[in-house]
């Protein structure tokens, strides 16, 4: 059908018609049967021929209600509100420029139903028409540029030959006529010129009186590239259900379309769709600061900074791990096969993971522990929620380029932190379950405070992102003033999994609660947005009294500084973007809360590890056997040795899988009998009285067990 294609593309995908030449099936007597499609204004239409348009559609499909999928090479199946339309281009290039007109224009149906809808502000359909005036106005210009630029070069020409014939002359008379005829050439040379000049620029005259219309233009652009992200992670799930078909039935011959089964619709739409879109950019407040004539202290001294770094002689710590190496493994190939799965079920080679556990990466929440200690000496309690507050959000600092993943940790498996020289801390952590992956986390410091948490790691991948959401609750205690704070942790996102640079976002709110007072501190995460003037990466927050009154507002960046700024007044202040009332709080100036610490020197070389993060897994003395600085895989990943660390890997998972089914036996023949299931070593569930949660806390004896050195309980694990 080679003249069937050459018609085909009769406009490119993009504009906004598109026509040509397709195969429809029709029944089974007939077959497929050659059709002319016309796809404009989101409405795919179809005649017998060309002539047809004019009088008789024979049918036509609303694209923003379509379902448009692909199945072999060339064929396009398109469902709407119970209707199916099998289509067959002639060749598979063809069959891609339907599908992308196809799915174009479906977006645009869609947003121009959307935009009808009411949903955006009123101005939004002018605006279109405004910038569609625009363009044309633009395009016309280019018009007569190119027409001018066409006749100076015929012109040109016409010179260039008349000269050359008066060179060939002898005769004067004749030459009087020519050389006449040249100086008509030349002067409509001239005019021709000017003209193009003018054109030039009125040109950009316009152009510049409308770079603001580009902006929406570009805009546009961008939301067709989204458009086209989604469109490649429809064409991943296509991909992997093609694979799934091929492996199942390799054999059987392909089913005519009518026969088709209904596939498994590979949608997200269950999934919180896109959970980050509705949040709002802008906080919902709007923060002066005082004159420095009012100034107060703002911090009472009780906060003041004795800390207790007594002059110890530090334990020198490693400042460095083996570079990583340059090894290249397409992320893609194996992430397009975890689509909308629980990624803890998918076994990913080490390649994907930086050299450290979940259960170090739980520890590493303690970097900026003397935040806590300074906390643990504050008279005031709503000073104490502004360090508190800092902390939460410290955690998320050094995940900013950390966009690897850690070893998920066997079950059994524990971590310990024992930094009680130093800086008057020690933590453990064990893995207390595997499916879901849950670790127990319990921190005690003898500068005033004890914290624990719970979490387990859900995380979906998306196709073009993947969300790590930690469930669990955070608790820290106050030894002196028994204030006790609960908060939960926000959601992380990977952006980029099929091309480009892996980035990573937070996004979402955490509040925190001081059981004791009921003051409670609510913090925002801004989700990044292209289009947002704020900075990335931003945090907000304001601390409250048991009544709700408002004393401190915080701001900063995860990934960088937090402050806090004591409100002197409030007032319900004009109405902000959408007509809502904003609160106007007068503050004092600022107070520097947190600062994140430089990232050692080649950093980018040791996988964006902090210096905290580099010595969590030197090897050292009297450690539990379970203990992640032990695990061999792990080991071997940090020392460069990819290839073996894959294959103990696997090894690892193999030994965990079979002690699993033997405990799954051991279960089913004790039924007669009480069968308690796996009990971890060093934490048990209790409820919360505080929360009314189930969670495991440290039930003791770990320290203990370090002093004797009798580690014989412990299971063998590696």
């Amino acid at each position: 059908h080679g003249s069937v294609s050459a018609s085909a593309a009769a406009t490119a995908p993009g504009s906004d018609t598109y026509k040509g030449w397709l195969f429809k099936w029709t029944n089974y007597l007939k077959g497929y049967q050659r059709r002319w499609f016309v796809l404009s204004n989101g409405l795919l239409s179809y005649y017998r021929t060309q002539a047809e348009m004019a009088h008789t559609c024979r049918g036509t499909i609303n694209l923003a209600t379509a379902h448009i999928d692909t199945e072999d090479a060339c064929n396009i199946v398109l469902s709407s509100g119970g209707r199916t339309y099998h289509l067959k281009a002639s060749t598979e290039v063809e069959r891609q420029r339907w599908v992308t007109a196809l799915e174009l224009a479906k977006a645009k149906a869609i947003r121009m139903m959307n935009d009808q809808s009411g949903d955006e502000e009123p101005t939004s359909q002018s605006d279109r028409s405004e910038l569609q005036g625009t363009l044309k106005l633009l395009v016309s210009k280019l018009d007569d540029l190119s027409t001018c630029n066409d006749l100076i070069a015929k012109h040109g020409a016409a010179l260039q030959r008349s000269l050359t014939e008066l060179e060939g002359l002898k005769v004067t008379i004749e030459g009087g006529e020519k050389i006449k005829a040249v100086n008509e050439r030349a002067t409509l040379f001239r005019i021709t010129s000017n003209a193009m000049i003018n054109a030039c620029r009125d040109f950009l005259d316009l152009a510049e009186t409308h770079s603001r219309r580009w902006q929406r233009a570009l805009q546009y652009e961008r939301e067709q590239r989204t458009h086209l992200e989604e469109t490649i992670e429809q064409l991943a799930k296509q991909h992997n259900s093609l694979e799934r078909a091929w492996r199942e039935a390799p054999t059987l011959a392909s089913s005519s379309p009518s026969e088709r089964s209904n596939k498994e619709e590979a949608s997200d739409e269950d999934e919180d769709t896109e959970y980050f879109d509705a949040m709002e950019d802008s906080p919902a407040f709007i923060t002066v600061t005082a004159s420095e004539s009012s100034q107060h202290r703002s911090m009472s001294p009780s906060c003041n900074d004795v800390s207790g770094k007594e002059l110890q002689p530090r334990r020198e710590r490693r400042t460095r791990v083996p570079d990583k190496p340059n090894y290249s493994l397409n992320l893609w190939s194996i992430m397009k096969n975890c689509i909308g799965k629980e990624l803890s079920k998918i076994p990913m080679p080490v390649n994907f993971n930086e050299p450290l556990s979940m259960l170090q990466r739980l520890t590493e929440d303690l970097e900026y522990h003397e935040l806590l200690d300074k906390a643990a000496r504050c008279e005031s309690s709503l000073e104490q929620m502004c360090l508190v507050a800092a902390f939460s959000v410290s955690s998320y600092s050094t995940t900013v380029h950390r966009t690897a993943k850690p070893f998920n940790p066997l079950l059994g498996e524990t971590y310990e932190l024992d930094r009680l020289e130093e800086f008057g801390y020690r933590s453990l952590c064990e893995q207390v379950s595997h499916h879901p992956p849950a670790a127990a986390h319990h921190v005690i410091s003898q500068r005033g405070w004890t914290l624990w948490q719970e979490i387990t790691i859900a995380s979906k991948f998306r196709g073009k992102y993947l969300s790590i959401m930690p469930l669990g609750t955070i608790h820290l205690q106050f030894h002196s003033s028994g204030n006790h704070y609960v908060w939960r942790k926000v959601t992380s996102t990977v952006h980029n999994i099929i091309v480009g640079k892996l980035w990573i976002d937070q996004s979402g709110d955490i509040e925190i609660v001081n059981h004791r007072t009921k003051e409670a501190c609510q913090l925002k995460f801004s989700p990044y947005s292209y289009f947002s003037r704020d900075v990335p990466r931003k945090v907000t927050g304001v601390v409250a009294d048991s009544s709700g009154q408002a004393h401190y507002i915080l701001s900063g960046t995860w990934d960088d500084k937090m402050e806090s700024a004591k409100i002197l007044q409030s007032s319900r202040g004009g109405s902000g973007s959408e007509g809502k009332q904003k609160t106007v709080y007068q503050t004092l100036s600022p107070k520097l809360l947190w600062k994140k610490y430089p990232l050692p020197e080649n950093a980018e070389n040791m996988y964006y590890f902090s210096s905290l993060a580099l010595t969590l897994n030197e090897p050292e003395e009297g450690v539990a056997v379970t203990d992640s600085r032990l695990r061999p895989d792990q080991r071997l990943m940090e020392d460069g040795r990819w290839d073996e660390a894959n294959a103990e890997k696997q090894r690892l998972e193999e030994k965990q899988r079979a002690v699993r089914r033997r405990r799954e036996a051991e279960a089913s023949e004790a039924l007669d009998e009480e069968y308690e299931g796996y009990q971890p070593l060093w934490f048990h569930q209790r409820r919360d009285s505080l929360t009314g949660e189930t969670s495991f806390v440290y039930k003791g004896g770990y320290w203990e067990t370090k002093e004797s050195q009798d580690w014989n309980i412990c299971p063998d694990i590696f």
